[in-house]
């Protein structure tokens, strides 16, 4: 992968992950819980979102992987919002509600850039396949962070949306994956994310209608 289409990727990746982190943050206070917000996380300034192992490292030696010629995913994640969901004012599915808010914001992203693919008259010229470059990757790189998120694996987005929809009969559940979840994350990182890439290839062709360069 080229030097200019990492960095690309990268510049796109930490502003996706940081409006991701302030959509739970905003949603959290909605529903009554100001932490986010005291704690001064309600900003798009990246730097109080990084994270130093899914912010630097865990994507550092991705990209040195990547320009070695494994290839691979280049990921990570950015610090996460702290919440207190004692604080809301919905506590059967506040903690859902929170969780999705952060993949629905990714999603929108997607659909905002990927139809401006699709329907605006780009030109020809140089700029204009620059732009559709910026916006491809925007397109993709948000579809990977949703569905990464929404797998129910803590502390990912989905485990938190499981929880709530659990019955109670099912509490062994929560208790195994709450305790094994980091394991499996990390499992899933360096051994499955690859599944993902075939249904993120298939929604980005659904909503821009061609397929990703």
């Amino acid at each position: 992968m080229e030097v200019l289409s990492l960095i690309l990727i990268i510049i796109i990746f930490l502003f996706s992950v940081v409006i991701h982190e302030v959509a739970h943050g905003e949603v959290a206070n909605m529903l009554g819980d100001p932490t986010a917000k005291l704690a001064g996380r309600l900003t798009l300034n990246p730097i109080k979102h990084l994270d130093p192992l899914g912010s630097i490292i865990l994507p550092g030696f991705l990209i040195l992987m990547s320009m070695a010629g494994a290839g691979g995913i280049i990921f990570g994640w950015a610090k996460p919002v702290p919440i207190n969901p004692y604080n809301f004012r919905d506590q059967k599915y506040g903690s859902a509600k929170v969780g999705i808010a952060g993949p629905l914001a990714n999603i929108s992203l997607a659909l905002i850039f990927g139809l401006a693919l699709r329907f605006l008259p780009f030109g020809t010229g140089e700029f204009s396949q620059g732009l559709i470059l910026v916006f491809g990757y925007i397109v993709w790189v948000n579809l990977l962070l949703a569905l990464f998120n929404l797998l129910p694996i803590p502390p990912l987005d989905g485990s938190h949306i499981l929880f709530a929809f659990l019955p109670a009969s099912m509490e062994n559940v929560k208790i195994i994956l709450s305790q094994f979840g980091f394991f499996i994350l990390l499992f899933v990182l360096f051994f499955c994310l690859q599944w993902l890439l075939p249904i993120i290839n298939y929604l980005f062709y659904l909503i821009v209608g061609a397929p990703f360069f």
